[in-house]
């Protein structure tokens, strides 16, 4: 899209336009024109002990957060290229100092039962969000979330933030002010909740959207336990897409003509995480040798199946300001050996790996990196924990443990949330006055220049002497019958706007 960055701040793009453009495009070949009508069959992962109906609570099922994302709308959602696409928001604008935003609601938008949206019920639901989710998932407080008129909301910030529009996204679910029951989820997405029983749902076109209206009757949503249930349905027909299903199944669906293998880059990020405060991974020669002694390509290849892309030791790929005149780093094991003498590392000894099964491939992009690592003379013991020993042991603490992100389409969000001497995600215990003078830089650029050359000097910072080893991207796998087209191909969780989907003939 030919946006820049001063158009993101002040959006005024039609919601179906950017998101039919942004978000969107062909699951398999196009064969004539969008078609309307079909019930699309979706399965997606998701347990029954982890069933949630509230939308501003912890979904932790792809299922609930399906379900939740096309009954409901956001403020905002991801977008290609600006990477925040309106919604329920038609259109934001800053104040001078980049604290005080204001957000312009769709014309037009009603909940499920014909009642016109406010802005005192998105002001409730923000501030309710803010209340059952904490500053994760509403970054402004409560007493700061404001209606100004009928049809506008004012969010107010402590520092300057050009990335508000973008903490928005996907979470910022609005229902009708003082709701206390959601099963019978009154929202004002696309689609309305026709039934639900047990994590399963079924959903059929709300022809009052205030976007452009889906062409699908319905989508059904079917809850499956595991991956290897969800890609044997697909597989098998009881389903026409498999939601994040992954890799093995993608392999699979490959050699099958009746069907079509959506393939999401920047999906997902498994690299490590090396402190830089103290310990063995202080020096920055050490840690530059770690980035230099694995053999990315091959960590692709085997712990993706070749699904994904080698990466470049910065959170962020994804982002349209990524900055791609970074040479891209290569595997020298001679450079990396000559590192490690200059810095007397200790070579004698072994170090800790700490793991964790969390995202696919996890656990075997350790056992990898351990056997690559060895060849320069580094010694790690692969420590597989449980998650929640993991988050309470090593987490913030190790010298080197693994670590996996989402959504990766933002070098700012990553910088801010988890590099920054201030945060309390500070993954790597990085303290860089530089890093944190240019991340502040970026929060309050004035110009689409000032921006790209802070974010620039973040992410070179963050090359040159960061805390991590970023060395692929996994790619999100969906895998959907031919006949399903104009699928999400963006990563993370743009894979649940399915507003666009039709079904061809």
């Amino acid at each position: 899209m030919g946006l820049n960055r001063r158009q993101l701040l002040q959006s005024s793009l039609g919601v179906g336009a950017v998101l039919l453009v942004a978000a969107c495009s062909d699951g398999a070949e196009a064969s004539g024109p969008a078609r309307r009508g079909g019930t699309l069959r979706v399965g997606a992962l998701g347990t029954s002990a982890r069933i949630e109906r509230d939308p501003h609570a912890n979904l932790s099922n792809d299922s609930d957060f399906l379900i939740t994302s096309l009954v409901y709308d956001a403020l905002t959602v991801p977008g290609a290229d600006p990477n925040v696409a309106p919604r329920l928001a038609t259109r934001w604008e800053p104040d001078a100092d980049r604290r005080r935003w204001s957000f312009t609601l769709a014309d037009g938008a009603t909940f499920h039962d014909g009642t016109p949206v406010t802005s005192e019920d998105v002001v409730w639901s923000l501030r309710r969000l803010r209340t059952v989710g904490g500053a994760s998932k509403m970054p402004v407080a409560v007493e700061e979330i404001t209606t100004d008129g009928p049809n506008r909301v004012v969010l107010a910030v402590p520092e300057p933030n050009t990335q508000l529009p973008l903490l928005l996204r996907l979470m910022t679910f609005t229902v009708k002010k003082d709701t206390a029951d959601f099963t019978k989820a009154v929202g004002t997405g696309p689609f309305r909740l026709e039934s639900y029983q047990g994590g399963n749902a079924r959903l059929v076109r709300n022809d009052q959207w205030h976007g452009t209206p889906p062409l699908l009757d319905a989508i059904e949503v079917t809850m499956f336990e595991s991956v290897a249930a969800l890609g044997n349905a697909v597989l098998g027909g009881q389903i026409d897409l498999a939601s994040n299903v992954g890799a093995i199944a993608g392999r699979a669906a490959e050699r099958r003509g009746d069907l079509a293998v959506i393939r999401r880059a920047n999906d997902t990020m498994v690299g490590v995480a090396m402190r830089t405060s103290d310990g063995p991974f202080a020096d920055v020669r050490v840690r530059t040798a770690l980035r230099l002694g694995v053999d990315r390509k091959a960590l692709v290849n085997q712990v993706h199946s070749g699904y994904g892309t080698v990466a470049n030791d910065i959170l962020g790929t994804g982002d349209p300001a990524y900055d791609t005149s970074i040479a891209q780093r290569t595997r020298d094991v001679d450079r990396a050996k000559s590192l490690l003498r200059d810095a007397n590392f200790d070579t004698g000894r072994s170090y800790p790996l700490v793991t964790k099964a969390e995202a696919p491939g996890e656990v075997e992009s350790a056992k990898v990196i351990a056997t690559q690592l060895a060849e320069i003379g580094v010694r790690l013991g692969v420590v597989p924990q449980e998650p929640n020993v993991f988050y309470d042991q090593t987490w913030l603490k190790a010298p080197l443990y693994t670590v996996s992100w989402g959504t990766n389409d933002s070098t700012l969000f990553f910088a801010s949330k988890l590099m920054t001497n201030g945060s309390n995600r500070n993954e790597t215990d990085f303290k860089d006055a530089g890093f944190d003078a240019a991340t502040v830089k970026a929060l309050g650029a004035h110009t689409d220049s000032e921006y790209i050359a802070a974010s620039r000097d973040v992410q070179r910072i963050q090359y040159d002497r960061g805390g991590y080893l970023v060395w692929g991207m996994a790619d999100g796998i969906d895998i959907a019958t031919t006949r399903v087209r104009d699928l999400p191909t963006l990563g993370g969780f743009a894979r649940v706007q399915l507003e666009r989907a039709w079904l061809a003939e």
